[in-house]
């Protein structure tokens, strides 16, 4: 079986306001050859804020046991270098925009409301117990939350799972196990085609039989009645509510988990 390749011109107005042209192309990929080294220091240097600078850009061995690292005692993190490097300048520009399921239902998050909304969470994550490494498993909808929720894990070093919120109570309780999470994140339902579906009571079947999760993080998005748990069980709204929106990001190793 052949397969034909189409081959489409780009027009001069769009080549314009393109960020490098061909020939500067050429000469990054040759640069990136011959020089992996100088070339990828210089796109780090760039591209991202280091709380603490690396050693060597890379490092690697495939004659023995196959080993690649990159940026070796370099410190970053990932939160910090999506929000805070950006505040300065952009602030008050829109950093997330959100499409409900309804198409009458939207919303925008400005970078410094997401900055807020990220400190804050990571104040409840380690309120609740949540250290550098610890996993967070997070079942949600489609909505700002699920954001700040990856955001948040982010910012103090935890790991954060994803759980696709259209999966069952068992794949949810097989993820949570795999991972040793022991932080839940979800929402009473999640809306699709117009339909509910309870997030919630997915995530409680799944939790019986997950007893080292100690905290169950719920988003009020639908309004949907849930059974609540009050020693387990967290509204999204009520913790947030009394959390700081100072949270210092932790430094983390270059070839660490997100």
């Amino acid at each position: 079986m052949t397969q034909e390749i189409h081959k489409y011109p780009v027009s001069g107005e769009l080549a314009a306001h393109a960020h490098i042209n061909r020939q500067q192309y050429r000469q990054m990929y040759d640069k990136s050859v011959s020089d992996p080294d100088a070339f990828w220091s210089e796109m780090a240097d760039k591209f991202l804020t280091w709380q603490k600078k690396w050693d060597r850009v890379q490092e690697w061995n495939f004659t023995d046991k196959v080993s690649i690292k990159w940026f070796g005692g370099g410190q970053l993190n990932v939160a910090f270098n999506c929000l805070d490097r950006h505040l300065e300048q952009r602030a008050n520009q829109t950093a997330l925009i959100w499409e409900g399921d309804n198409p009458a239902v939207d919303k925008t998050v400005t970078y410094q409301e997401l900055y807020e909304d990220v400190c804050r969470f990571a104040n409840v994550l380690k309120h609740r117990g949540v250290k550098k490494g610890d996993r967070v498993s997070i079942y949600m909808p489609m909505i700002p939350e699920a954001i700040v929720a990856m955001l948040a894990c982010a910012r103090i070093g935890a790991v954060h799972s994803i759980v696709f919120g259209g999966f069952s109570s068992e794949a949810l309780k097989d993820r949570i196990l795999d991972s040793d999470c022991r932080v839940l994140v979800t929402a009473d339902e999640s809306v699709r085609g117009g339909r509910n579906t309870a997030l919630k009571t997915s995530a409680d079947k799944a939790l019986a039989s997950c007893p080292a999760v100690h905290t169950v993080v719920v988003v009020k998005h639908t309004g949907g009645k849930i059974d609540f748990n009050a020693s387990r069980d967290v509204w999204y709204h009520e913790a947030m509510g009394a959390a700081s929106t100072s949270c210092p990001p932790e430094p983390m190793d270059a070839e660490d988990p997100l």
